[in-house]
């Protein structure tokens, strides 16, 4: 029998623009539209970003209010993810939004480097947003850029500063960060199993190694990340036409691994979320 695998679509992050691909969704209404097409053709869950009125990133809880709204009206039963991430805005103000208690929100345990600058994530900073995470009923994603950030979270785990059971994203392919490497990729999972064998997990690959953790990910057991934040193109001579295109890429997939896209009664069920 097929095993589910949760689709999440990234739909706009905080650095793609217009001039990338021109299907990037920027404004509050693009991004609902894009989203249900993603939601239709086989994601069930969406990590979402903000951007202000010149598109730039943004933490303000009113647009992931109106975000939030618009997407439990056009995607019943999707999973909502609020990003919480340093290029939206600074200190606490990235966890302004977390009292509107969408389903779920990203939460990176460490600090790394970027291509160009340090992503801070300060033991103060991921305590507090923690905190408002299990205040409010939202169920953290692990973002994990090293193997010091899955330590970290377990450890939080343990002492019931995150709900569990844990649910994880390994992210490779970022400049400076964790390169897109098979044996890393597998001691990563294997690391989660022995530490905190209830999780659960996806893989995230940054621009032509989206696909790469798209097909690790299937064959290895796990849930697979895809979308316009993190990758741009379907191929180095196509722009990805949609959000869609590249969660329909994924879906496609799934067979050569016996898996299949989950639903989103069944990925709530895998993240233990209520409907």
């Amino acid at each position: 029998m097929t095993s589910p695998c949760i689709i999440t679509v990234a739909i706009t992050g905080s650095l793609p623009t217009k001039r990338d691909n021109p299907a990037v969704p920027i404004s509050l209404a693009e991004q609902v539209e894009s989203t249900q097409a993603a939601f239709e053709a086989g994601a069930t869950l969406a990590h979402c970003h903000v951007r202000n009125d010149e598109g730039a990133p943004s933490s303000d809880p009113e647009r992931f209010r109106r975000l939030l709204e618009g997407l439990r009206q056009h995607c019943p039963g999707m999973i909502v993810q609020f990003s919480t991430g340093g290029r939206s805005g600074a200190g606490r103000e990235r966890g302004g939004m977390l009292s509107l208690k969408p389903d779920m929100a990203s939460l990176s345990t460490g600090s790394c480097n970027f291509p160009t600058r340090v992503y801070e994530n300060s033991p103060e900073l991921v305590d507090w947003l923690a905190s408002e995470m299990l205040e409010h009923g939202v169920k953290p994603e692990i973002e994990a850029f090293d193997l010091s950030m899955i330590f970290k979270a377990v450890e939080m785990g343990v002492a019931g500063a995150i709900k569990g059971p844990l649910h994880m994203q390994f992210v490779m392919g970022v400049k400076n960060a964790m390169p897109v490497d098979r044996a890393a990729f597998e001691f990563y999972i294997a690391t989660l199993k022995r530490l905190a064998p209830d999780a659960t997990w996806t893989g995230a690959g940054i621009g032509r190694d989206q696909i790469t953790l798209n097909r690790w990910s299937l064959e290895l057991g796990g849930h697979c990340r895809t979308g316009l934040e993190d990758n741009v193109r379907l191929d180095r001579d196509r722009l990805a036409p949609s959000n869609a295109a590249l969660v329909k890429r994924v879906v496609d997939l799934c067979p050569e691994y016996d898996r299949r896209p989950a639903t989103a009664a069944e990925a709530r069920a895998l993240l233990g979320l209520v409907a």
